[in-house]
């Protein structure tokens, strides 16, 4: 990949991982990488080896994760942080992602937790990361 398409790549992600609060619209997205929608979603993949939306679902889902680990008491109170208006739609994608429901991954030991929480991001769980962000 040439080093100006992995720069707007980088840049992309920085803006989602900003805005994951926000609709991320996708010719917004567009104009933040400085190319057309069509070409956005080939590049995207080409470069992360999963879609937009799908990074997008799997970086919202961990921070949820992270936020159910650090203690957040109301599941739909994540959920709807997380983008998703039920909570059973949260609770399908939770589980689909981590193999557990948010409630049984939030019954989860801190060491066990944060480990799945680096392995959906691809962060060795072996090493020492602690001044790094999960995004």
């Amino acid at each position: 990949m040439e080093i100006r398409q992995a720069d707007r790549l980088m840049r992309l992600r920085r803006y989602i991982n900003q805005n994951l609060d926000k609709e991320l619209d996708r010719k917004a997205l567009a104009m933040v990488s400085g190319v057309s929608v069509s070409h956005l979603h080939r590049v995207f993949r080409a470069g992360h080896g999963e879609s937009l939306a799908g990074y997008v679902r799997r970086v919202r889902l961990v921070r949820a994760g992270q936020k159910l680990r650090m203690g957040a008491v109301d599941i739909s109170e994540v959920a709807l942080a997380a983008g998703y208006h039920t909570h059973a739609a949260f609770g399908k994608a939770f589980k689909q992602q981590f193999g557990l429901s948010p409630s049984d991954f939030r019954q989860l030991d801190c060491w066990t937790a944060t480990r799945m929480l680096r392995l959906s991001t691809g962060v060795n769980a072996n090493e020492d990361h602690s001044d790094k962000r999960l995004d």
